[in-house]
């Protein structure tokens, strides 16, 4: 008799960012239980970033945010509908496994409706978890926030004896996520035969946002100085900030605030030569596809949420009051506010320096093992 399938149900709901790092728990899963059925719940904001990995039978996706919306609207009633049906969905899976990889309430109440068996996170200690662990009935050893979250989250698979260090992405980005990147190219005019940087300048919160003057000045530097071209990348809101950017520019830079879906900005994103970006999700989308990043931190610990793996680049300025992790800035001048242009061009310099370096020499490499 065929022994029943595991059924394990991954909580990772928000942000970008921490979804992108959740996703090597997801590949190592699916490497010691190959025949596992594993499913990820997610919200609207980074569901695009599982839905259609190919390491998860199952994406539930709970759209919290507009629920809460349509229920002040004349359509409410709708809305407590799906509510009540996503409930019953959740109620009826009878998963073996639930790992609570995102540590607070709102994740907390989903794995309380579960009927799980084994409900999996890390115990009271970790900041920001809001008392997520009392619906845990395997409470993991609270490790330090100090250690990066990608590699924190690797840890707790260690309560169901999976130990790896592997860091595997996998991120489901198909043919057409390409083709989207070849006619924003065609689009703007792009020459596809000059290395691009892509930019974003954007960040949730004020705190992390860097100078208008500063990133027109790197960017008009990389066209006019460098030979490279320049992209701007951003969401759909985003786009009159990018706009006043570009207007502050001596050269011109394509503005794709709001023109790619998540995988469509992954694409891009791989082909890029370097990203320059602030801290927020696209900066760890850039490093699920290895491209060398320039990040700029200011009130955010590079240590714990900076961009994952070898070949980046973080400038932070020095001062007393870093990492603060406020919202908006408490002085008259911020930390992100003291990066200098000069600063950010002197890196952007040396890395792509040592960028062409590595590509002439893979390209003399080639040249001599090609028949």
């Amino acid at each position: 008799m065929t022994a029943p399938r595991l059924r394990i149900l991954i909580v990772k709901l928000s942000a970008i960012g921490d979804v992108v790092h959740t996703l090597p728990a997801l590949n190592a899963l699916r490497h010691h239980f190959p025949s596992a059925h594993i499913t990820w719940l997610v919200e609207e904001a980074a569901a695009e970033l599982v839905l259609g990995h190919p390491a998860l039978d199952e994406v539930l996706v709970s759209r919290r945010k507009t629920w809460l919306k349509g229920l002040k609207t004349s359509q409410r009633r709708q809305h407590l509908i799906e509510i009540v049906d996503f409930i019953a969905l959740l109620r009826r899976r009878r998963y073996d496994i639930v790992l609570d990889f995102q540590a607070s309430l709102k994740g907390a109440v989903l794995i309380a409706l579960t009927r799980a068996r084994r409900k999996i996170g890390f115990g009271r200690g970790l900041e920001h978890q809001e008392h997520s662990y009392l619906v845990l009935n395997k409470r993991v050893p609270a490790v330090s926030m100090e250690i990066h979250a990608l590699d924190r989250n690797l840890m707790m698979l260690e309560a169901i004896s999976l130990r790896t260090k592997q860091v595997e992405y996998n991120l489901p980005i198909t043919v057409d996520h390409h083709r989207n990147v070849a006619r924003l190219q065609s689009e703007f005019g792009r020459n596809a035969d000059v290395p691009f940087v892509a930019i974003n300048p954007m960040a949730q919160w004020e705190s992390k946002l860097w100078s208008v003057d500063g990133f027109a000045r790197v960017a008009d530097h990389l066209q006019s100085d460098l030979g490279l071209s320049v992209v701007f990348t951003g969401g759909t809101d985003d786009k009159a900030y990018l706009e006043n950017i570009c207007a502050r520019m001596r050269t011109q830079a394509p503005n794709l605030a709001g023109k790619t879906d998540l995988l469509t900005l992954a694409a891009l994103l791989k082909q890029a030569c370097l990203v320059i970006t602030t801290d927020t999700g696209p900066m760890h989308i850039a490093a699920a596809v290895s491209t060398p990043i320039i990040a700029l931190f200011g009130p955010t610990a590079p240590w714990r949420t900076g961009p994952y793996g070898q070949g980046h680049r973080v400038i932070q300025d020095d001062r007393h009051c870093q990492p603060c992790f406020k919202r908006r800035c408490l002085f008259p001048e911020s930390c992100m506010s003291s990066i200098t242009a000069e600063k950010v061009i002197s890196v952007v310099e040396d890395m792509i320096s040592t960028l062409r370096v590595g590509i002439d020499h893979g390209k003399q490499e080639q040249g001599r093992t090609t028949p």
